[in-house]
């Protein structure tokens, strides 16, 4: 098979994938779910005409000179507003979120004013309006406050709450089951003797999961034999998808591809034009979706930025972007790049008012995890490129921590 492009192999990754169902959590539950249903304001914020600072009350044309002195009436907190109302030559005292009393329109910050018994000297003028923050100002009764898809960051979940809501409709976490393979894997903790290799891959991948909004299930290490592959795939039975990492490639101990059919998925591609990632594959069926990974740590890792993670985006109808292509400024030469789409580790360096430098690490061998824990950025080569100086504009994925 034909090496695939990155565009392409995205697009049947993504083909049909919809958005899972809902659930309804607690606004402590909330955090960094995805929104289902819209949320609508119950009512007016503020519900009335409400102070900005603290200071007095008055009408506007009484202040629209100054100095002068106004007779104080009472006094309006917040919780506990004053009752009557404030006529010509008159103020009250007002604090901070209280309401406004009828007849004013205006407040004076008390920097501004001098109290002196029932009486208080403006001595600077102001306009009508000032230090008020009107009734329905931030939000009214019935506006829709946010959309479906919005990810429910702290001030999205602060607006859910001052809008009424204890209690959000949220997309179910798709479930992501994590498959290792080889007979080399150990796992963390035990020591990998002579021949061996920690089976580190899917703990990063777990993390890369759970950031993105996912609910990881480690299956485990499956043995390089039919029987160990096909238990652990009866394993992963009501996952959303299935990752399997290693073993899709086409040396004689790769089984991955033939237990994947055997287990009724249709194989869709397993082979993209990628550097790193290369080796990986994409098979489904009509519960499951299963992304067969490279074995190296950076493959690994990079590829499920590609395809994962915004897998798992659909999944829960985000509505905003998981790889957003930016602009950096290279800072040193890069030679013409082969046939296929090249992802290069990069520091980036921010610079005060311009565009932020990329400085491509100097480690870019795919099995070394060091290479990409020095890196936050990964600089887009396209497919045969011409060589690259040192300050040319280069595209670049911030990697997802």
């Amino acid at each position: 098979m034909a090496l695939m492009p990155v565009d392409e192999a995205l697009a049947r990754v993504l083909d049909a994938a919809a958005p899972l169902g809902n659930e309804t959590v607690g606004l402590l539950e909330a955090p960094g779910r995805v929104l289902a249903e819209p949320i609508a304001a119950s009512w007016n914020q503020p519900p009335f005409n409400a102070s900005a600072m603290d200071g007095y009350a008055v009408r506007g044309a009484d202040v629209a000179t100054a100095p002068v002195t106004l007779s104080v009436i009472g006094e309006s907190q917040a919780g506990r507003g004053l009752s009557g109302a404030v006529q010509p030559g008159q103020a009250a005292r007002i604090f901070t979120g209280a309401p406004v009393p009828e007849g004013a329109d205006t407040v004076i910050i008390q920097e501004n004013t001098e109290r002196n018994g029932d009486r208080v000297i403006v001595r600077e003028a102001c306009d009508p309006g000032t230090n008020i923050r009107p009734a329905g100002g931030d939000f009214k009764s019935g506006e829709t406050l946010l959309s479906p898809g919005r990810y429910l960051d702290p001030g999205a979940i602060m607006l859910a709450a001052a809008a009424g809501n204890a209690r959000l409709s949220v997309r179910r976490k798709p479930t992501v089951a994590i498959l290792a393979t080889g007979d080399e894997l150990v796992e963390p903790g035990t020591h990998p003797g002579a021949e061996g290799i920690v089976s580190s891959n899917p703990y990063g991948l777990a993390a890369l999961i759970a950031n993105a909004g996912g609910a990881p299930h480690l299956l485990g290490i499956a043995r390089d034999t039919h029987e160990s592959l096909a238990q652990k795939l009866n394993e992963a039975a009501g996952s959303d998808v299935l990752i399997t990492i290693g073993g899709a490639s086409v040396g004689d101990h790769d089984l991955v591809k033939p237990a994947l059919e055997a287990y009724g998925l249709n194989l869709d591609f397993w082979k993209v034009a990628m550097r790193p990632g290369k080796p990986m594959l994409f098979a489904r069926s009509e519960a499951l979706r299963v992304l067969g990974l490279p074995g190296n740590p950076l493959s690994c890792l990079i590829a499920a930025q590609i395809f994962l993670v915004p897998l798992i985006y659909r999944l829960l109808g985000r509505s905003d972007s998981a790889n957003v292509v930016q602009s950096a400024v290279l800072t040193r030469d890069l030679p013409a790049n082969g046939p296929r789409q090249h992802y290069m580790r990069a520091s980036l360096l921010p610079v005060a008012g311009e565009m932020p430098r990329a400085a491509p690490i100097s480690q870019q061998d795919s099995a070394f995890i060091t290479g990409l824990v020095a890196a936050d950025a990964l600089i887009i080569r396209p497919p045969n490129a011409p060589p690259a100086h040192a300050g040319d504009r280069v595209p670049y994925l911030p990697l997802h921590r």
